[in-house]
């Protein structure tokens, strides 16, 4: 656990944070976009330890929060369909759709089931040839290239009743959404995972536009590193993209993974929770895998608005307009074991996390 305790050692935060304080000249808005910063940021009670001109935004980075109510409908009604077995992660199953959630549905009698991976579902189609079997595929394009592969692994071993319906989700063009949003953002803390796989040229439009972006770790060290290393770079002037979390991506991304996801998939328009419909925003089944492509298959496609229940502010809590306590269902209404809102459904979700863990500090 060593290389592990390096990352958390409260001297080392310590310092970093005084030299935070130190090199502070002005206010600055950050943008966290990845889930998982935002459970480091809340859990270690990051927010505390920086100084009052520095305020630290959570955005629309849980995939499952930003999936659609209609993408969950159009998943319920294939669970609804005979001789069909849906299968998803299981944070999915009490997303919130129109009517009821996943797990709803499966408590009415539709065929709802976990796995842990794509290849799992391949393999339950495998086992069971007669059953059609459906995987509701979530995630940026750090899932979307496991998906990707899965369907590869379906075609390769024979399952032809194997089928994807994509809600995967394309990080460029929400970025694009941000920037022309009602939140004044200063920089982004870039996600790390996302990186990895993408490389940092989808952060042009940012940096293009003044935003200092950091693609950052998931340990409260790496944090505090990044946000050090925004201020350094609003000090001078700049506005580029820097990696802090250089054990694990690199400027040019994954390649391989990137060519498998852009075989498999291609780019259309989505409609993200709380922020609408994107242009070029998700993904769906390429032509050349059209037998894998639910929606094709089965006839079926995620339509309508996205409105939340009367009360919730999942919307703008996504676009970082609002923050959780601003909800008056919070912790009220709604919790991590009866969620009105996408965002306390996850452990990613930005309510979910502030539930959680809000008011914790890293010093205890």
């Amino acid at each position: 656990m060593k290389y592990l305790s390096e990352f958390r050692d409260k001297d080392v935060a310590k310092n970093i944070c005084s030299a935070i304080k130190a090199e502070s000249k002005r206010p600055l808005r950050i943008m966290e976009f990845c889930g998982g910063h935002t459970i480091t940021l809340v859990k270690y009670g990051i927010p505390d330890l920086l100084p009052p001109e520095i305020e630290l935004i959570s955005g629309p980075g849980c995939p499952v929060c930003v999936t659609s109510k209609g993408e969950i409908d159009a998943a319920i009604s294939l669970a609804q369909k005979e001789n069909v077995a849906l299968v998803s992660f299981g944070d999915m199953l009490r997303v919130p759709g129109t009517r009821t959630s996943l797990l709803g549905a499966k408590t009415e009698g539709a065929d709802v089931r976990v796995v842990y991976s794509p290849d799992d579902a391949v393999k339950l189609a495998l086992e069971h040839p007669s059953l059609k079997v459906v995987f509701f595929a979530v995630g940026f394009e750090t899932t979307s290239p496991v998906t990707s592969a899965a369907v590869k692994f379906a075609e390769l071993s024979g399952a032809e009743n194997f089928y994807v319906l994509s809600a995967h989700k394309r990080t460029p063009p929400v970025l694009a959404a941000l920037l022309a949003d009602e939140v004044r953002i200063d920089a982004f803390v870039c996600p790390g995972h996302v990186t990895a796989v993408t490389g940092t040229d989808v952060y042009g439009s940012l940096t293009s536009a003044g935003k200092p972006c950091v693609v950052s770790g998931f340990e409260p060290i790496d944090i505090l590193a990044s946000v050090l290393c925004i201020v350094r770079q609003f000090n001078k002037g700049e506005a580029r993209t820097e990696i802090e979390y250089s054990r694990v991506a690199l400027a040019e991304g994954n390649v391989r993974a990137r060519e498998i996801m852009n075989d498999v998939f291609a780019e259309r328009d989505a409609v993200w929770r709380g922020l609408g419909l994107l242009k070029d925003g998700g993904f769906k089944v390429s032509e050349k895998y059209k037998k894998f492509d639910a929606e094709a298959v089965f006839g079926i496609r995620a339509v309508g608005d996205d409105k939340e229940t009367p009360g919730c502010i999942c919307d703008k809590i996504l676009r970082g307009v609002k923050k959780p306590g601003d909800c008056p269902l919070f912790a009220r209404a709604c919790s991590p074991e009866n969620p009105v809102g996408a965002c306390m459904v996850s452990d990613e979700g930005t309510c979910s996390v502030y539930y959680r863990y809000g008011g914790k500090t890293i010093a205890e």
